[in-house]
């Protein structure tokens, strides 16, 4: 049984991305692979959507178990974009089952012009990251929507600098969350400070420690720090020591 939406607004492009089956059979630029899924890129109409295809759920229970990370990614960019986080526009998404077990499923989602991951700056050393005016805009921006998704219980999983994009007029988008999720309680508490210290990870390298701090007050609404803040901070700062 098969599953399958595209959204209203796209319907020019039915033939092409109106069915799992029509989805299956894209030819594009293949951009990544591996053993349960692979991302292409079409361009129809001068536009380029991304088409994500998953063959599998993993072994076992996997098959049966639990919400296919393909649904996952779908519902949570479609959260992203109802809590007024900049994301990636889906186009198309569904799965099809056969009987209780999970068989194949794909998203589709369209591009965002002139836009880079901040991880690609990093590593080019782009003189943006110098520009104060420049950091502090997405810095403003990165810590609304970080608190934004943290207010709703919920947390990204996978904060790093490759899923943040940024566009040719400072306005930052997030991408890429499949392994978001909500928790409560200690949980919650754990998963926003992993979050946190994914951000700061590469950010140590490239800020400097105002700017890094000042993101915190941003996202905080502070201006000064509690107790429980510089616990937390220490927590940041050492997350991933002996890790990298």
């Amino acid at each position: 049984m098969a599953g399958w939406n595209l959204d209203p607004a796209y319907s020019a492009l039915a033939r092409d991305f109106g069915t799992l089956d029509a989805v299956f059979a894209l030819k594009g630029e293949h951009l990544t692979r591996d053993p349960l899924s692979e991302v292409i890129r079409v361009q129809r109409e001068g536009v380029n959507y991304y088409v994500k295809r998953y063959t599998g759920a993993g072994k076992g229970l996997r098959r049966y178990l639990g919400r296919p990370r393909v649904k996952s990614e779908w519902q949570n960019l479609k959260r992203f974009a109802k809590w007024g986080i900049p994301t990636a526009d889906v186009v198309a998404w569904g799965l099809e089952r056969k009987g209780l077990a999970y068989a194949r499923g794909a998203m589709i989602t369209r591009e965002l012009p002139n836009t880079r991951d901040l991880s690609e700056l990093a590593d080019n050393n782009d003189p943006l990251l110098k520009d104060r005016r420049w950091v502090d805009g997405v810095s403003r921006q990165l810590a609304r929507y970080t608190k934004t998704m943290h207010d709703h219980r919920f947390t990204h999983n996978d904060l790093k600098w490759r899923n943040l994009l940024i566009d040719d007029q400072a306005q930052l988008y997030l991408i890429d969350c499949p392994n978001g999720d909500f928790w409560r309680g200690f949980w919650l508490k754990y998963r926003i400070t992993k979050d946190l210290a994914c951000l700061d990870k590469v950010a140590k390298y490239h800020l400097s420690a105002t700017q890094r701090l000042r993101f915190y007050f941003q996202y905080t609404g502070r201006t000064t720090l509690t107790g429980a803040d510089k616990e937390r901070v220490r927590h940041i700062v050492r997350f991933f020591e002996g890790r990298e």
